[in-house]
């Protein structure tokens, strides 16, 4: 078994971009410019959101935090969205989810310039990514991509199992490892909370990728000998001994399934900084082009 370690895949990532940003300002071009914004006070997005500012300042990006009270209109939000895609000075920007209920996600998303949408969430680079035309991938699948490719992890006729059908991240992973590219080319079956037989679907799976929110859901019975796994999912859980208070874990049973498998994602530093990578390499094609 090897761990497809996202932590040091992602380093190496921001390392090859930080060398492209310093030809950049030797050249005098446009340093890539990515603003996040956040909505409310919620501590899981902060943090997460604080991660992708100090990988903006490791590679060389400028980077703006654009902090907004929980109890914003929509019909702000939407203004603040506006002026965004009129700043000539942001290259890319994103806006964290979830948002407060009293928001449609949906409308914040469309309402997102899809040349600034770095999230890849937009109809239009989903679209793209559909038609397998060149545009901005979602951050976590195009993540999960670069790590399968770094490993080079054969795809081409394998049997790949999404588990979870999220427009996040199930539905795109599907669609990206049946497109006909060096990181694809597999027979795709996609599971969701209403598959039958789940089991059965996947215990015949080269390539597992488990996108849930459900902790340990995959066991080590679910998985056949040198399936290759990647671990999407990350949860707190309550646990005294640690100084936190709490310990993170995956959609997988790792003791378990690690046993069977032939490469395996680690929760944390598997998936996580992969999205952060991604969201980098997405920012730097936004400026180049």
């Amino acid at each position: 078994m090897e761990l497809l370690d996202g932590k040091k895949t992602s380093s190496t990532i921001r390392d090859e971009i930080k060398a492209k940003v310093s030809i950049r300002k030797a050249e005098g071009k446009k340093i890539p410019h990515l603003a996040a914004v956040i909505v409310g006070e919620n501590g899981a997005s902060l943090t997460y959101v604080n991660a992708k500012v100090k990988a903006c300042e490791y590679v060389g990006f400028e980077s703006t935090l654009v902090q907004l009270p929980a109890d914003i209109s929509e019909a702000d939000l939407l203004n603040k969205i506006t002026a965004l895609n009129a700043d000539e000075n942001i290259d890319g920007y994103i806006v964290q989810l979830p948002l407060p209920k009293h928001i449609n996600e949906l409308k914040i998303t469309q309402a997102i310039s899809p040349l600034k949408d770095v999230d890849g969430f937009h109809p239009e680079n989903i679209g793209k990514m559909v038609l397998d035309i060149p545009g901005f991938l979602p951050a976590t699948p195009y993540g999960i991509v670069q790590l399968l490719d770094r490993y080079h992890i054969e795809t081409s006729g394998k049997h790949c199992v999404v588990v979870g059908r999220s427009h996040i991240v199930g539905s795109p992973m599907s669609i990206l490892m049946s497109r006909n590219n060096k990181v694809g080319n597999s027979t795709v079956t996609l599971t969701h909370s209403r598959t039958k037989n789940l089991e059965e679907i996947t215990r015949t799976a080269d390539i597992l990728i488990v996108a849930l929110g459900k902790t340990e859901f995959i066991t080590g019975d679910m998985v056949k000998e040198g399936v290759v796994v990647v671990d999407v999912g990350i949860t707190r859980v309550s646990d005294d001994s640690k100084k936190s208070g709490f310990r993170l874990l995956g959609d997988v049973k790792f003791d378990e399934v690690a046993k069977k498998a032939s490469y395996i994602t680690p929760v944390p530093g598997g998936v996580g900084p992969m999205t952060i990578a991604s969201l980098l390499m997405n920012t730097l094609s936004a400026v180049e082009k």
